[in-house]
């Protein structure tokens, strides 16, 4: 197997690996976590802070995880690529929603809606994401 050919699997592994970690992430705490711990009994209060740190914690992730898959992306498919491919654009656009998100926390700390809305963006933007093929694999 060549070199170049060895590099691209290890890429598409790597791709899928960091994808289903961050966008897994988010959609399990948002939708399993939090309500598991509402449901528990815990004090809404504490349930809410505990949401809150990992929701800022997986936002973090996430921003790192789609840096990593960008370069994967340029390595596969050129640097252009992150600009003229709906993945590269997905990816530049998650980055910004990222960069978004603490902003909102800390600009605006009584607001509850607008980080929430962010993070739940981030998460459909990901969806959106995993529909998209591997960066150097054919559909198939």
């Amino acid at each position: 197997m060549s070199d170049l050919r060895l590099r691209l699997r290890a890429g598409a592994a790597a791709w899928r690996l960091a994808q289903t970690f961050w966008v897994g992430g988010l959609w399990l705490l948002h939708f399993v976590v939090v309500p598991a711990l509402q449901r528990i009994g815990l004090a809404p209060l504490l349930v809410e802070e505990v949401g809150a740190g990992l929701r800022a914690l997986l936002v973090a992730f996430a921003a790192f995880c789609v840096v990593l898959q960008g370069l994967i992306l340029a390595q596969a498919e050129g640097f252009p690529s992150l600009w003229q491919q709906a993945r590269g654009r997905l990816l530049l656009g998650i980055l910004l929603i990222s960069a978004t998100y603490p902003l909102l926390r800390a600009g605006l700390p009584g607001a509850e809606f607008a980080p929430r809305f962010v993070y739940l963006l981030l998460g459909f933007c990901g969806a959106l994401l995993v529909l998209q093929p591997v960066p150097g694999q054919s559909r198939s």
